[in-house]
């Protein structure tokens, strides 16, 4: 069954942005990724399909969900 979100912290690990968990809290707290547009902090932020992930200059489009 599926939630119906992911997490950012998770999405960053699943598209292979970042080769942990750690790695990803980090960037996301230094403030290195946006989530539509605007810049996101919370590792836990929950994506769901259509949000637009931004990470080093590249663009994300959530197509999934856990």
């Amino acid at each position: 069954m599926e939630s119906g979100y992911i997490k950012l912290d998770s999405f960053l690990k699943y598209k292979n942005l970042v080769g942990s968990g750690g790695e990803a809290k980090i960037l996301i707290q230094e403030g290195l990724v946006k989530v539509n547009s605007e810049v996101e902090t919370r590792r836990g932020r929950k994506l769901v399909k259509g949000d637009r992930v931004e990470f080093d200059s590249e663009e994300f489009i959530v197509d999934m969900v856990e």
